[in-house]
């Protein structure tokens, strides 16, 4: 379990930080960028979890614990060198995603066809799901880059491709049901 006694430690001042295999990196490096994006998704989950209730609700703090493991996940590089650490790395499963296209599926079944594309917005929790869907994009555009020069867990890229449709059938679903999605309208405004 961590423990947090002292929240500052000053070996961040320089410019620095730590990996998860203690290893000293730039806080500007695409790693950390990576995973301190997906923070950010968990963050603005959060914020939509304001909103939520019931099932969503609970789906939502299931996500954000997945989005901690996703963070584990990706703070520690030389996933060939797992096998070497003195505790096993925490690493995002094939499990996750299968729930989340589970969960996708079933939310998915309650709503129609869509017929146009559809403007973020709607009920105040749809809107907040728009935005933790396009965090999460943005997530997975590093992730991916960063699997371009770096070893990443397949599964971890997967997760946040899944988790952005996620949120949108959810985004949906909490528009009643697709009923108050607001519908683009191309060229309306020429």
């Amino acid at each position: 379990m961590v423990v947090l006694n002292k929240i500052y430690t000053r070996t961040g001042d320089k410019g620095e930080t730590a990996l998860g295999n203690g290893a000293r990196v730039a806080k500007h490096a695409m790693r950390v960028t990576a995973y301190g994006t997906v923070d950010e998704v968990n963050a603005t989950v959060g914020l939509a979890r304001l909103h939520a209730t019931g099932e969503t609700d609970e789906a939502l703090a299931r996500i954000q614990n997945d989005l901690f493991d996703l963070g584990a996940d990706l703070c520690r590089p030389d996933m060939d060198k797992d096998d070497e650490a003195d505790y096993t790395p925490l690493r995002v499963s094939d499990n996750q995603v299968s729930r989340l296209e589970s969960e996708i599926d079933t939310m998915n079944k309650t709503l129609e066809p869509l017929r146009s594309f559809i403007l973020p917005g709607g009920s105040d929790l749809a809107a907040y799901l728009h935005l933790c869907r396009t965090v999460s994009r943005r997530a997975e555009r590093l992730a991916v880059e960063l699997a371009t020069v770096e070893d990443v867990n397949p599964a971890a890229v997967k997760y946040l491709n899944r988790l952005s449709d996620w949120f949108f059938v959810a985004a949906r679903v909490s528009n009643d049901g697709g009923n108050k999605d607001v519908l683009w309208q191309p060229g309306a405004n020429r």
